[in-house]
């Protein structure tokens, strides 16, 4: 599976009610969020199986953005069965967003 981006519009139906999914607040400006895509393929196709990952353009999308609470790109929050429950600011290393998905993903 690869990164789905989203908008206001579509976002609340890609957040399955069920699983994990990860969703990147970013925008084509932002020289992190850029450094971040390579990361956010390897996840999907590492977990293709138990996670969907999103991103959304901040600029384009700012009703999304504000309801979560984004004040800073990039910003990673891992949702599980639709519920937000983990919040990353900022670049991390890839082990990091895999430190947090693995106490959310189950084994299929």
């Amino acid at each position: 599976m690869s990164v789905v981006a989203v908008n206001d519009n579509n976002f609340a139906s890609v957040i399955p009610a069920k699983g994990t999914t990860l969703v990147e607040f970013g925008a084509v400006w932002c020289p992190p969020c850029k450094a971040l895509l390579p990361i956010l393929d390897d996840l999907s196709n590492k977990h293709a199986e138990r996670l969907t990952v999103v991103k959304i353009d901040c600029d384009e999308s700012p009703v999304t953005a504000g309801a979560y609470g984004i004040m800073s790109m990039p910003t990673v929050i891992v949702f599980q069965d639709g519920e937000p429950v983990e919040k990353l600011v900022g670049l991390r290393p890839q082990s990091a967003y895999e430190n947090v998905l693995s106490k959310y993903m189950t084994a299929v």
